[in-house]
């Protein structure tokens, strides 16, 4: 069955790389297809004008457009990770060369941004208890990487 939406993300000129190094990055995560200039294109012939690539099941088009445009924090890709370990792993990975920002959100090396959450971020800062779930904003607000023990003791108020 092919997906009716799929994501295009447009780069400088590292759409290779950048399809290369989140299919590392992510278990699964592989090339499909690779598009190349030829003789003649608009781009260096044998550069790939666009690559196909799946991460977690979802399809990604990773395009060559030239500098005109830049990545920005109106988009961002949100990772449901199931343990602290999980939060690790991804934001040590995406980090690399990246930038760290605050809540769980970086930039990657190639300015792509990502939400590393905590299934249970949401369990936390809207749970039953409202003070409970005050202090767990309180405590996500000051993270920059969300450290799931720090924001339940905090729900906890220990």
């Amino acid at each position: 069955m092919s997906e009716k939406i799929t994501t295009c993300l447009w780069f400088d000129s590292q759409a290779e790389e950048a399809a290369e190094y989140y299919v590392s990055i992510f278990d699964g995560g592989k090339i499909v297809d690779v598009a190349r200039y030829g003789e003649g294109g608009p781009g260096p012939a044998g550069q790939a004008i666009t690559v196909r690539f799946q991460l977690d099941g979802r399809t990604f088009t990773a395009l060559n457009g030239g500098p005109a445009f830049t990545f920005t924090e109106a988009v961002s890709f949100v990772i449901d990770c199931a343990s602290q370990e999980e939060v690790d792993r991804y934001w040590s990975a995406l980090t690399d060369g990246g930038q760290e920002s605050q809540c769980g959100w970086l930039k990657d090396r190639y300015g792509v941004s990502w939400q590393v959450v905590p299934s249970v971020l949401g369990q936390l800062i809207g749970g039953p208890d409202p003070d409970g779930a005050q202090r767990a904003m309180q405590a996500m607000l000051a993270m920059r990487k969300l450290d799931i023990a720090a924001l339940q003791a905090a729900y906890d108020g220990a």
